[in-house]
């Protein structure tokens, strides 16, 4: 697509920082070359195939989805894709099996019930589905709860048709601490883990694939002893949440939502087009509040959201902008942004802007 003037694009509008992005996927694959881990990341941040095939391109092994059409969107450039998510329901095994048949599959489940949908539909497409058990490693979601119940539902999974056992799967999604704080939490994962693989071992089930990891772990992953895999989302783009718990430097946030300033009416307070549809109404982890910060200014915070209103906090700032300007705000949670966007204005430097559709949102 020909380059448009950042400048020139309606607001609120996401824009994607190229250069940031190609340094962020360079930096997650060396670490996991340097660790011997395999980097499957997480599309559910961005739902974008340009960005996708950028991760495969720096290194990634596979991609992890969430949804069907996130699977039937990756599929187009990835040929082995993992839904970490239960397949429950014969409308989205149907969508799974009609993936193209040179793509890999693998799906995460918890139960005998998930397994004997996934083991009908597979046999009737006469296609091979792999299975990570997922694990109940401390978030409380999803997962077996046990060492005894993983052995139980691997075996039931060896034994039936169409699926091959690949491994287990777990998700540490409550860990959020600061990186320099997750120490003892990241030990007794280790020893959590190590239970389960032991008594898979005994059992004769030893797990090809042990996939963990999420971007508030990402740069202590290979502190936990056994994992194979890592499926970080967030870290190709970072947000503000990533900033705090020090998974990445500011400098490194390469999503932003483009919004231009409406009102500066009200003292210290400024007000900009971008709302909570916009920038999505989430809290962040800063003790200091707001729903996110401005890329050039992060100490400006955005104080308060209604649908089509952010404001912005300037009472302890000298900076005062006026009507019509331009600001770009990082979101406390990119992946939330995202799916409220049509599509990506990607920048490359200091040039103009190239539109990559984010196609695999909604569905």
């Amino acid at each position: 697509m020909d380059a448009t003037p950042l400048d020139s694009l309606a607001t609120p509008a996401a824009v994607v920082d190229l250069d940031r992005v190609e340094a962020n996927l360079r930096r997650v694959a060396d670490y996991a070359r340097e660790h011997g881990l395999r980097w499957r990341p997480h599309t559910k941040t961005h739902k974008t195939a340009e960005l996708t095939a950028l991760q495969l391109q720096a290194g990634a092994s596979g991609v992890t989805v969430a949804t069907p059409r996130e699977a039937e969107v990756m599929a187009t450039v990835a040929d082995d894709v993992l839904l970490a998510y239960p397949p429950v329901g014969a409308a989205r095994l149907a969508r799974l099996m009609a993936l193209p048949r040179h793509v890999r599959l693998t799906v995460a489940l918890d139960s005998r019930e998930a397994l004997e949908g996934v083991s009908r539909a597979a046999h009737e497409a006469g296609r091979e589905v792999g299975v990570l058990v997922e694990l109940d490693m401390g978030m409380r979601r999803v997962g077996v709860q046990s060492p005894e119940d993983a052995v139980s539902l691997a075996r039931a999974v060896s034994s039936a048709h169409g699926v091959r056992l690949r491994g287990v799967i777990f998700y540490p999604g409550h860990v959020r601490a600061p990186r320099a704080e997750q120490g003892p939490v990241l030990r007794e994962q280790s020893s959590r883990l190590g239970t389960v693989l032991d008594a898979l071992s005994a059992a004769g089930l030893k797990p090809e694939v042990v996939s963990g990891g999420s971007t508030p772990t990402l740069w202590r992953s290979h502190e936990v002893a056994g994992l194979t895999e890592i499926r970080p989302g967030i870290n190709v783009l970072n947000d503000r949440n990533s900033t705090f718990v020090g998974a990445c430097e500011w400098r490194e946030c390469a999503y932003s939502v483009l919004a231009t300033v409406v009102s500066t009416a009200v003292p210290g307070q400024v007000v900009i087009d971008a709302g909570s549809k916009a920038l999505a109404k989430e809290e962040g982890l800063d003790p200091a509040g707001g729903y996110g910060a401005l890329l050039d200014r992060p100490e400006v915070l955005v104080r308060g959201l209604s649908e089509e209103h952010g404001l912005l906090d300037v009472s302890t700032t000298p900076w005062r902008p006026r009507i019509g300007e331009r600001v770009r705000v990082v979101p406390n949670h990119v992946c939330a942004s995202v799916n409220l966007h049509e599509r990506l204005h990607v920048l490359r430097g200091d040039g103009g802007v190239a539109t990559w559709s984010v196609a695999a949102r909604g569905w």
